[in-house]
C-alpha cells in the first residue's frame, strides 16, 4: 500500500461521483460497458459493507437517451434497494443542513446505496454534510498528474486547500459533455479536503478504479489535509547525500545556541501535532500499532525527551581547558561536532527520533538507515522532523537512506562520513566493521551479567534479577547471564531465583556445575564481551572490588542492568550503547557525538627554533 493512502483502511462511508464523460462515448451515446463496470464495482463494495452514495451525471444526453441511462443504472443496482433523489446543484445548495442530514437514515438503512443525479458540487456538498470518509471523483483523465506528488505539486494543493473557505464550492471550466469539468472537480476536492475529507480524482475508464483506490493503490490525484507531509524524497547518490549533510551541519554549527534549541522544541511540537499521521503510517508496518509502542504515551515520551535535550547546557564550543603557553599566547581546548554520522539501526523507529535529536543538539549532519520492517514509520518520522528544520539550514541535514544497497557505497566515503554507529545485532556490527575504513562505534558481543554475592539480601536479589531479565528481554541492557556465589546453592536462594525466572517463561541454560545441579541444558559458550554488569551484595568492600575490577562499559551495585540507558542516565536520549574502549563508552548521548578542537590565540608570535619563546604552560581553567 502506498504510504499516502494508508487512511483508506479506515474508510467505510464514501461518495462516488461519476462524470458525464465517463459514461458516454465520443458521439454522446451511452458507454454501456463502462456503466456496467461501474455498477459491478458498487455492488461488490456494497456486499463488503461499504456505505456508498453514488452521485451520477444528470447531463447525459436529452430525452430518451437520458431516460435510458437512468433505467440502466436503476436496473443494474436494483438488488441494493437504493433510494434515488432528483436534485440539481442549485436545489441542493438551497436545502438546509438539517434537511440533508435527515436523509441519513434512509441512505444507509438496509445496507443500501443512494443515487443522486447531479454534478461535482453536489458530490462535494454531500461529502461535507454526511461526513464521508472518502470522496472519489471519476473523470475521463487519470487526475491532475500521475505518480507521487512532487514538492511543488504537493505544496500547491496544500496552499490551495488552506486558502479556500470551508464549504465554498464553485463551478469552473466546462467538460466536453457535462456541466462540470476538472476545475469544478478540483474546487469540490479542495473544499472537502480542507474540511478533513480525503478526495481522489481518478479515471473512470478503468473497470476497477474505485476498488484500487480503496486498496490503497497510487492512482489519480489525492487531496488531503496532510498532503504537504507526503512529498516524495528524491533519490540521490550516496556521496551527494553525505556532502549535503556536511554542508547543512556547518550551517547548523554556526547558529546561535538559542536557535538550535528552538529547532528541537519545534520538532517536539511537530511530533505531537502529527500523532495521528504517525500512527497511520505505523499501522502500515505492523498489524497493531499499540503493540508496536505507538500509543499516545510514547509520542508524548518522545516529545519530552526532545525537549529535555533542548534544555541541556549548550554542548558546542565549551572550553574544556584554557592554558597560557607563553606571554600573550592562549590555547583553548574546546568541544566541537564530529561532522557527519551514519547510523544503521534495526531497532524500533522511535530510535530515529532520539538519534536525529541528538545529531541536531550536537551540531552533526546525519544519514539514517532503518530496518525495512519500519520503512513507512521511519519515513513519516523523518518528514515530521525535517519539516521543523529551518530553510536556512536545509532539510538535507538529516538524510534517510532509502535502500539497503546504498550502505556499501556510503561505507566507502571515509572522506565525508566521520563516524558509523551500527545499532542492532552482533552480525550487523561485525559486517559493517569489515566493510569500512570509517571509525565504527558500537557494541559487538555485549552481554549483561548479574552476580549475586553470598551477602545479598534475598528480596533485593529477586527484584533485581527479575527486572533485569523480564522488564524488556529484547533490549541490549537485559541480563543474559546470572552468576551466583556457591554458598547460595545450599541456602535456597538459587532455587528461588531459577524458579521465579522459569515461572516468567525464561529458558535457562547452565554452566557445567549449574546445569547438573539444576537439571537444565548446558550452555554452549559464555565467551562474550561485557556490556553492563551488576553485583548484588551487602558487603561494600566486595562491591568496591567488583566496581573497579570488572572491565565493562557500565558496572552497577545493587541496581538492575536496565538502568543502562541514555534517557535514564539523564542524557535525554542515546544514539546507541558502545562497548568499545576508544572515544565514547556505554550509552552514547550528546557528549559521545563531540570531539575536540584546539584554538590558539596569539599576537604575531613565531617559533623560530624556540629561541625567543619562554613557555609558561600556566593553567587558566580555574
Amino acid at each position: 500500500m502506498d504510504p499516502s493512502r494508508c487512511f483508506v483502511t479506515n474508510v467505510k462511508r464514501l461518495i462516488v461521483k461519476v462524470g458525464t464523460a465517463v459514461v458516454t462515448r465520443a458521439d454522446g451515446r451511452l458507454a454501456v460497458g463502462r456503466l456496467g463496470a461501474l455498477c459491478e464495482q458498487l455492488k461488490e463494495l456494497n456486499s463488503q459493507g461499504y456505505e456508498i452514495v453514488l452521485v451520477t451525471s444528470g447531463a447525459v444526453g436529452l430525452g430518451r437517451q437520458r431516460l435510458r441511462y437512468r433505467k440502466l443504472v436503476n436496473s443494474s443496482l436494483a438488488d441494493l434497494q437504493n433510494p434515488q433523489y432528483e436534485l440539481d446543484g442549485k436545489a441542493c445548495a438551497a436545502v438546509g443542513q438539517s434537511s440533508l442530514m435527515a436523509l441519513y437514515d434512509t441512505l444507509f438503512s438496509q445496507d443500501s446505496s443512494g443515487i443522486f443525479w447531479d454534478n461535482d458540487s453536489l458530490a462535494g456538498l454531500l461529502a461535507l454534510e454526511l461526513q464521508a470518509d472518502l470522496l472519489v471523483l471519476l473523470s475521463d483523465v487519470e487526475g491532475l498528474y500521475s505518480g507521487p506528488p512532487s514538492d511543488p505539486d504537493s505544496k500547491l494543493i496544500h496552499t490551495y486547500i488552506k486558502e479556500k473557505h470551508q464549504g465554498e464550492i464553485t463551478f469552473g471550466d466546462k467538460s466536453r459533455l457535462g456541466r462540470g469539468g476538472m476545475t469544478a472537480k478540483v474546487n469540490a476536492a479542495v473544499c472537502a479536503a480542507y474540511a478533513g475529507i480525503p478526495v481522489v480524482i481518478t479515471s473512470g475508464y478503468a473497470t476497477d478504479s474505485i476498488i484500487k483506490v480503496l486498496q490503497g493503490k497510487r492512482i489519480g490525484t489525492l487531496f488531503h489535509q496532510d498532503a504537504h507531509l507526503w512529498t516524495s524524497v528524491k533519490e540521490v547518490g550516496a556521496r551527494e547525500m553525505a556532502v549535503a549533510a556536511r554542508e547543512c551541519s556547518r550551517r547548523l554549527q554556526a547558529m546561535h545556541s538559542d536557535d538550535r534549541r528552538k529547532i528541537l522544541l519545534d520538532i517536539a511540537d511537530a511530533l505531537e501535532a502529527n500523532e495521528s499521521l504517525i500512527k497511520v503510517e505505523n499501522e502500515a508496518d505492523v498489524a497493531d500499532a499499540q503493540d508496536a509502542g505507538y500509543d499516545k504515551s510514547l509520542i508524548a515520551s518522545l516529545a519530552k525527551s526532545v525537549r529535555v535535550l533542548a534544555e541541556m547546557e549548550e554542548p558546542i564550543g565549551q572550553v574544556l581547558k584554557r592554558t597560557e603557553l607563553a606571554d600573550g599566547l592562549i590555547l583553548e581546548k574546546t568541544s566541537c561536532p564530529l561532522g557527519v554520522l551514519l547510523i544503521v539501526f534495526e531497532s524500533r523507529p522511535d530510535a530515529l527520533v532520539q538519534i536525529a535529536s541528538l545529531a541536531i543538539r550536537s551540531g552533526n549532519g546525519l544519514l539514517l538507515k532503518g530496518g525495512k520492517e519500519a520503512k513507512q514509520s521511519n519515513a513519516i518520522l523523518h518528514k515530521v522532523i525535517t519539516s521543523a528544520i529551518p530553510k536556512s539550514i536545509g532539510n538535507k541535514l538529516i538524510g534517510l537512506v532509502a535502500s539497503r544497497e546504498d550502505i556499501p557505497d556510503l561505507l566507502k566515503l571515509d572522506d565525508v562520513i566521520d563516524l558509523v554507529i551500527p545499532r542492532g545485532s552482533n552480525k550487523l556490527v561485525s559486517q559493517i566493521k569489515e566493510l569500512t575504513k570509517i571509525p565504527v562505534l558500537g557494541h559487538s558481543d555485549g552481554i549483561c551479567h548479574v552476580y549475586v554475592d553470598k551477602s545479598a539480601k534475598g528480596d533485593t536479589a529477586k527484584r533485581i534479577v527479575l527486572d533485569a531479565k523480564i522488564d524488556y528481554p529484547a533490549a541490549c541492557n537485559a541480563m543474559e547471564t546470572l552468576l551466583v556465589h556457591k554458598d547460595l546453592s545450599s541456602n535456597g536462594l538459587l532455587n528461588t531465583l531459577t524458579k521465579e525466572l522459569q515461572h516468567e517463561g525464561v529458558t535457562l541454560y547452565g554452566g557445567p556445575r549449574a546445569s547438573s545441579l539444576l537439571n537444565i541444558p548446558e550452555a554452549h559458550s559464555f565467551h562474550h564481551d561485557s556490556h553492563t554488569d551488576c553485583i548484588v551484595t551487602e558487603n561494600h568492600e566486595v562491591a568496591e572490588i567488583f566496581l573497579h575490577g570488572v572491565d565493562s562499559a557500565a558496572v552497577f551495585h545493587n541496581a538492575s542492568t536496565r538502568f543502562c540507558d541514555g534517557a535514564r542516565f539523564g542524557l535525554g536520549a542515546e544514539v546507541g550503547i558502545s562497548t568499545s574502549r576508544i572515544h565514547a563508552r556505554g550509552p552514547v548521548g550528546v557528549e559521545g557525538l563531540l570531539t575536540t578542537r584546539w584554538i590558539l590565540r596569539g599576537s604575531g608570535q613565531v617559533v623560530d627554533g624556540d629561541k625567543g619563546v619562554i613557555y609558561t604552560h600556566r593553567d587558566l581553567t580555574q
